[in-house]
């Protein structure tokens, strides 16, 4: 195939292709579809594709003689080596140019010799190998990671080759714990405090960004959507700022620190939101309300782009490409001036104080800028700023102290320099990168030792260094007595020294050296502990408490046992909260201990497994020190309920802790576990609520009776209306049986049963509905006799209680079909479908003779079907008088349309012209035809009349089988109970 080369488009002159390196993704993208083939020619003319048919590739012009090009190990960053010309000296340099795959220039890198031919790099991504002349030349590489520093957390990102995304480590180095994040399209990670802001991409197929506040584990606190590219992104203890090429974004942030990670997201809508402001980096703002977020505005492009961002709490700084730094006012964002520097700014950071501000450019060189030195140019006009005098070459990272504003350290090639007013120190030996510049140390990470192993970082990749300043301090301390070092302290005043100071008097026991240093130090609490130990008359007591305050707990324990003072020993324990050895001091001292304490000691252990989850090593604990709330906790975390029932019937009635283990068995829908526990505390309401919401009924029903509560009924017809505007019919018959309401239930059943009825449903359906409406009332029945039984107990017979119960349905019923035809329904569907499997049996007598049964059902059953039905069975059984007599019904229904009264008008022409109307069958039909039933019953299994004096009826809806026909059932044919019932 042929490829389009984007890069030569308008070049002329001979070229030829300098290398052709496609990175294999081993070790992970930087973003998906990340650009990773980079063909490169001799003219300089680059092109990164994402794959060989990309038709929008990423193009570089290096202006260079090109040599050599290759890719990191890790594909965020390609090498160009080659040769400048530069025409003002006439000579060619050897230069090295290093870009990111979208084509972002990160560093030049000038090179020695006459020419170089070739460039490695070490398999980790550190190093560089040139082949220059006859040498090889070897150059230490400084990645600039994605990474942070917050409230003893450090943060970094690195890619997997598993995952499309960057993972985000968050390492707690004090805790040695860390948690882990993956973030898509990471751009950068800036920290602040306690919290830092993750930039990403919102979309691949938008141009969209999000600033994501996070604390130090790692939980999102507040995302914010914006429409610039966060280029640039610094923040402040309030403000983060974002700066695109030509404009900026200011977002003033609030967190509550007083409330959890799940608090914030729960409040996170309801808050008032911090205010946000955009701006153009050519527009001077006031500072007197402007900013608002016009992206439209903001978006506009411009001649001299932004390089660099810095801030402080009331300063921010913003670098160009031209040399300009613009200094702003925080918070209010309003243009104080314009400063002209020597250099094009790529990292730029404030000192405490807001008034130096350092630079590094894109070289590596170090300057410095005075923003509030008044200077006197040549022509006499005064002017605010100055560039400091001191450079230095080769910075790849900087740290300002935050406590002294001319005190910083600088991170130049494999050695770290200390400043104190612009004079270095002796250099230190180390490639960390600096996290933290206070009290006179410096805390630095290791990060390239890290990066090979991000899983499992190490804390010996954590450095503390103590600048100059602090180690004499130590030494003369350490050498010198107490006076000599308050002197040379009181000429280096600091802080730190001043702790020092106190320290030391605290080990020595020069109280009064110690308090001194203490109010210098302005610690209040040191200066309390001091007047403290001036109260204590012994001088190894105090010695002890001296060791105490320095965290030598083993030390002071043995000096408190060695002065028979275990009670001291044992508050030590309590107070650090180790119970393990408040257990064993008490045990193993002489008397019996005091039982306080060791129930004490007892929680504090079982707090110790449990603070780990392991809740049954917690439980014995709990249980030894009587702590009955955790314990409940534990058995509820182990999904012992058992236990924590036995634990509920312990407690004394009333106790606190009941309402709290009757919640935890509603969780777990335990109804009987948790009404016992309510009662037992005194509270049926809630007992009856549970009942409720864990929908068991009838339970709730006989509570509110025996409590005498009259809300019941309402509350049942309420959620009942509310399943039946839900379209639930079924539920709210369930409900009302559960509670045993049965008569509510059959009403609700019987409606359904003749809704069913009018839409045509299948007949089986049907049935099953009036069946199971009638077992309703028959359930209703027993309730009212029994219900009378319980009344009349002991005072009269059984019959008259029988009697008053079918009088007290008299009363409390007022639809009389439910009490006295609750049946009727059901045989009605049933012999219709009895009919129809005889008929098609082949059973034709039989068919007919169940058929004529159903013309006492036209009130439930159409007559269309009844008689239509009638017809059939009569014309296939050849009885013809009965089948005439059923087609004079259909012909005479009034329900009928005309078409349809023509249709059987001409059926039965049909019929009746080949068979005269009379049945064959004449004596046994008459007895039928004149008397229906009469006073026979009707056996259900064959729908014929029962004529023998034994047979069998049903317990359950008391219909009738024959002797000989019930052998053949299990159950009833018509309510489907068992027959051994």
């Amino acid at each position: 195939m042929k490829m389009k080369m984007n890069c030569l488009v308008n070049v002329t002159g001979a070229f030829s292709i300098a290398g052709i390196l496609w990175y294999p993704g081993t070790e992970g993208y930087v973003e998906p579809d990340c650009p990773c083939l980079a063909i490169c020619f001799d003219n300089g003319r680059c092109q990164i594709m994402r794959h060989e048919n990309d038709q929008n590739p990423v193009l570089i012009d290096a202006a260079l003689s090109v040599v050599s090009i290759q890719w990191n190990h890790c594909g965020n960053m390609l090498a160009i080596a080659g040769i400048q010309k530069i025409p003002v000296q006439d000579k060619d340099i050897n230069v090295m140019q290093f870009y990111s795959p979208f084509g972002e220039h990160l560093r030049t890198l000038k090179i020695p010799g006459k020419q170089v031919s070739a460039l490695s790099w070490e398999g980790g991504g550190l190093k560089i190998a040139l082949a220059i002349d006859h040498c090889i030349y070897f150059a230490n590489i400084r990645p600039d990671y994605k990474w942070g520093y917050c409230t003893n957390t450090v943060l970094y990102a690195y890619t997997r080759p598993d995952r499309a995304e960057y993972c985000v480590v968050f390492w707690d180095i004090k805790n040695n714990e860390k948690y882990l994040k993956f973030v898509k399209s990471l751009i950068s990670i800036t920290t602040c405090g306690d919290f830092c802001i993750l930039a990403t991409k919102a979309d691949e197929n938008q141009l969209q960004y999000v600033l994501v506040l996070c604390n130090s584990i790692g939980t999102p606190l507040d995302p914010k959507y914006i429409d610039i590219a966060p280029l640039f992104v610094t923040m402040t203890k309030t403000q983060v700022i974002a700066a695109s090429k030509e404009a900026f974004y200011i977002w003033q942030y609030r967190v509550d620190k007083k409330l959890t990670a799940m608090e914030i997201n729960q409040v996170a809508r309801t808050r008032k939101e911090g205010k946000e402001r955009i701006y153009h980096v050519d527009d001077s703002p006031s500072g007197a309300g402007d900013g608002a977020l016009d992206y439209a505005k903001v978006l506009q492009g411009t001649r001299d782009p932004i390089c660099a961002i810095t801030a402080s709490d009331k300063t921010l700084i913003i670098g160009r490409e031209s040399g300009t730094i613009q200094s702003y006012r925080l918070p209010n964002v309003g243009l104080i001036r314009k400063y002209i520097l020597n250099c094009r700014p790529y990292q730029m950071s404030l000192n405490c104080k807001s008034s130096r501000v350092a630079i590094i450019d894109m070289s590596g060189l170090l300057t410095f800028f005075d923003l509030d030195t008044r200077v006197t140019d040549g022509s006499g006009s005064q002017g605010v700023g100055e560039q400091l005098k001191l450079e230095r070459k080769d910075v790849w990272d900087m740290k300002w102290a935050k406590d002294n504003p001319d005190l910083f350290a600088t991170m130049e090639k494999t050695k770290m320099y200390v400043f104190r007013n612009l004079d270095p120190e002796e250099p230190i030996q180390t490639s960390g990168y600096i996290c933290n510049f206070e009290d006179l140390e410096i805390k630095s990470v290791l990060l390239d030792e890290i990066l090979k192993n991000p899983e499992h970082p190490n804390k010996d990749c954590i450095i503390h260094f103590d600048i100059r300043s602090l180690r004499d301090a130590q030494a003369i301390v350490k050498e010198a007595g107490i006076a000599e070092s308050s002197q040379f302290i009181e000429e280096n005043s600091h802080p730190r020294l001043w702790r020092l100071l106190a320290e030391t008097a605290l080990q020595k026991l020069d109280l009064h050296t110690a308090e001194q240093a203490f109010v210098r130090y302005k610690n209040y609490q040191g200066i309390k502990f001091v007047k403290r130990l001036h109260n204590l008359q012994s001088e190894a007591l105090r010695q002890a408490e001296v060791a105490v305050y320095f965290g030598k707990f083993e030390e002071a324990e043995r000096m408190y046992l060695d002065m028979d003072r275990r009670d001291l020993a044992v508050d030590l324990r309590m107070k650090l909260g180790n119970g393990f050895r408040v257990v064993q001091l008490l045990q193993t001292g002489s008397g019996h201990g005091d039982d306080s304490l060791l129930e004490q000691a007892h929680n504090e252990i079982g707090e110790y497994f449990a603070d780990r989850q392991k809740w049954a090593n917690a439980v014995p604990y709990f249980v030894q020190g009587r702590n009955h709330e955790r314990l409940a906790e534990c058995y509820y975390m182990l999904e012992d309920y058992q236990a924590l029932e036995n634990l509920a019937n312990s407690l004394p009635e009333n106790n606190k802790l009941l309402p709290d283990i009757s919640h935890k068995f509603v969780t777990v829908g335990m109804c009987e576990q948790a009404v016992a526990a309510f009662l037992k505390c005194n509270r049926p309401k809630d007992a009856v609520d549970v009942c409720v919401n864990l929908n068991q009924w009838s339970k709730a029903v006989e509570l509110a009776k025996e409590h005498n509560m009259k809300e019941i009924g309402s509350l049942l017809a309420r959620y009942a209306s509310q399943l039946l505007e839900k379209n639930k019919p079924l539920d709210a018959v369930e409900l009302y049986r559960k509670a045993n309401y049965f008569f509510d239930a059959a009403k609700l059943m019987f409606k359904i049963a003749d809704e069913e009825t009018k839409k045509r449903t299948k007949p089986l359906r049907v049935k099953k509905l009036y069946v199971m409406s009638a077992l309703l009332v028959e359930q209703y029945h027993e309730q009212i006799k029994n219900s009378q039984r319980e009344k009349v107990k002991g005072k009269t017979s059984e019959a008259t209680s029988a009697i008053a119960g079918l009088l007290e349905e008299d009363v409390l019923s007022t639809d009389s079909r439910l009490i006295d035809n609750a049946w009727r329904g059901a045989e009605a569907y049933h012999f219709f479908i009895l009919a129809q499997r005889q008929l098609y049996e082949g059973y034709v007598d039989t068919a007919m003779k169940t058929a004529l049964h159903l013309r006492d059902y036209e009130d439930i059953i159409p007559a269309v079907e009844i008689y239509s039905l009638l017809a059939l069975c009569a014309c296939a059984n050849r009885a013809f008088g009965t089948c005439s007599k059923a087609f004079v019904k259909l012909e005479s229904l009034e329900n009928l349309n005309p078409d349809q009264k023509q249709k059987y008008e001409a059926l039965a022409l049909q019929i009746f012209t080949k068979h005269y109307p009379k049945d064959s069958k004449k004596s046994d039909l008459d007895g039928l035809l004149e008397e229906g039933e009469g006073k026979l019953p009707t056996c259900v299994a064959t729908g014929r009349p029962i004529t023998e004096y034994q047979f069998w009826m049903c317990n359950k809806c008391k219909h009738c089988v024959q002797a000989q026909e019930i052998s053949n059932y299990n159950f009833c044919p018509l309510c489907h109970s068992s027959v051994a019932y």
